[in-house]
């Protein structure tokens, strides 16, 4: 097996996929934790999903679950996250 057929543009969006599911996820289980005064996900933790390619989850989950909405370092940092990532994917694509 190959890089090529490992980084293949099917396997890219499975991945996508799944790791927006988890980023999604993770917001709403944090959200629920943040209710019953349990013990919650590290922000440092919704930030790596989001790094890792789960922004877009990210963002719809804060929207969504009405998660975050409030602290600058989520309402800035995810969409200036989100354009970083943008640009990085135009740049290397030339």
């Amino acid at each position: 097996m190959d890089l090529k057929s490992i980084f293949s543009i099917r396997n890219i969006i499975i991945y996508l996929i799944i790791i927006n599911l988890i980023a999604f996820l993770s917001m709403l289980v944090d959200k629920q934790k943040a209710k019953f005064g349990k013990w919650r996900i590290p922000e440092n933790t919704l930030f790596l999903f989001a790094f890792l390619g789960g922004t877009v989850g990210s963002i719809i989950g804060m929207q969504v679950f009405r998660h975050k909405t409030k602290k600058n370092k989520f309402k800035i940092g995810m969409p200036a996250l989100l354009i970083l990532q943008i640009l990085a994917i135009v740049a290397f694509s030339i």
